[in-house]
């Protein structure tokens, strides 16, 4: 089933590393919840052409507007299996927006039974009204924004919150009844060394967290943190340091139970999340607000990353959106791109089937020496990287893309 992402893109303050779309300006907040509905309404045949998606007649990279009017509540609407509320910081959205937000979507599609609902949440908006309140709206799923149970990293971060409210932000999501929330954290930060990340592991395991988003810290262009290394006033980013710091994440989760099941998520049986794993899965999702994604099978396309003009062009009954209809290699590339960084690994069976023997038969002889070197496995059709390999995910992915066929030869799918 599909999913559908909700981009809330308002923050009370700016983390230093972060580069997602958000504004700190917060006027707008019902200008923008009304627009989100508004949205939907304007995508509403979009999830219903995902489900017929085929891979053939796509049309070049374009940008520009859609416009159109849903039937609310109609017969036959999209099955939803999983709501994605991300940003942003969505947990400072008053309760009620969240309710208004969740019941159009409901009024909109078929959300499945048990779908899963999540909302990224921050520790300080964490609380037992705001946590009931979550549940009335029928978010069952929190991925909480924790990043350090270290005051030091969290302050040089600039994060909203300290070490003590992450610890019972926590406590008080399991006290509520919320036991599938993840916890995300970073490691490789200027000043973590591995006994702090061995700890800051060991209370998120203590916690009884069951779902572990574990990041690398990425140098983004134009963040306050990218600034302060070319101003001399941080040091740079230490890939060994990082390396080692991944392994050593690696080793401690699996001691602890966990599926290392995605190259950055690991997750206690039973506890995967369901909505990221339809992304790496290829599944149709719809994303809704300013700079959100959407996939219908064939084309990706994404909305502007601007509040202001977002509001402007949702009020004239437009989307304001960019589209990219991808060809049958870039949709083998990011096949292999996505797939080998799952526990499951690429499928050899499936590239045959959607894009031929040949590309199946080129993969399967580079993944020879993969394995020569360590780097990737065999399980039956399956390649799956190893622990080692994990470390070079990216460039093993570079090295088996295929290239765009040059003109009047074959192109693969």
């Amino acid at each position: 089933m599909a999913g559908i992402y909700i981009h809330i893109p308002f923050c009370r303050k700016a983390c230093h590393y972060c580069n997602f779309h958000f504004s700190t300006s917060l006027g707008t907040i019902d200008r923008m919840v009304d627009a989100l509905i508004r949205e939907m309404d304007l995508a509403a045949g979009f999830l219903e052409g995902a489900a017929g998606a085929g891979r053939e007649g796509a049309a070049p990279r374009s940008s520009g507007t859609a416009a159109g009017a849903g039937d609310a509540g109609r017969k036959g609407a999209p099955h939803v299996g999983t709501v994605y509320l991300g940003g942003g910081t969505p947990s400072l959205l008053p309760d009620t927006a969240l309710q208004r937000l969740l019941d159009a979507v409901r009024h909109r599609y078929a959300v499945a039974e048990g779908a899963e609902v999540t909302l990224e949440a921050n520790p300080d908006d964490i609380g037992a009204e705001k946590l009931e309140a979550w549940k009335r709206a029928g978010i069952n799923r929190l991925s909480i924004g924790v990043q350090s149970f270290r005051d030091a990293d969290l302050q040089w971060m600039n994060r909203a919150h300290n070490a003590g409210q992450a610890r019972e932000a926590i406590r008080a999501a399991r006290a509520a009844g919320f036991d599938h929330d993840s916890i995300d954290l970073i490691y490789g930060t200027p000043g973590l060394s591995d006994d702090a990340l061995k700890e800051n592991l060991a209370e998120a395991i203590a916690l009884g967290c069951p779902h572990l988003s574990c990041y690398a810290l990425t140098v983004e262009p134009r963040t306050a943190l990218d600034k302060d290394i070319r101003r001399g006033k941080m040091p740079p980013i230490d890939p060994e340091v990082q390396a080692r710091q991944f392994l050593l994440v690696m080793d401690t989760l699996k001691d602890a139970g966990y599926e290392h099941y995605e190259i950055s998520n690991f997750a206690l049986p039973g506890h995967r999340s369901r909505h990221n794993s339809s992304y790496w899965q290829g599944v149709p999702y719809l994303g809704l607000g300013p700079s959100a994604h959407s996939f219908d099978g064939r084309n990706r396309r994404w909305n502007v990353s601007n509040n202001a003009l977002y509001l402007e062009a949702i009020a004239k009954g437009e989307i304001p959106f960019e589209v990219e209809a991808l060809t049958p290699v870039q949709r083998l590339n990011e096949y292999i791109m996505i797939s080998i960084r799952t526990m499951e690994g690429l499928d050899l069976e499936r590239v045959e089937r959607e894009w031929g023997k040949a590309e199946r038969g080129i993969i399967e002889q580079q993944a020879k020496s993969m394995e020569a070197k360590g780097w990737m496995l065999s399980a039956g059709s399956n390649r799956i990287l190893t622990k080692e390999g994990k470390l070079f995910a990216d460039g093993i992915a570079s090295d088996l893309f295929f290239e765009e066929p040059a003109a009047g030869e074959a192109d693969p799918g």
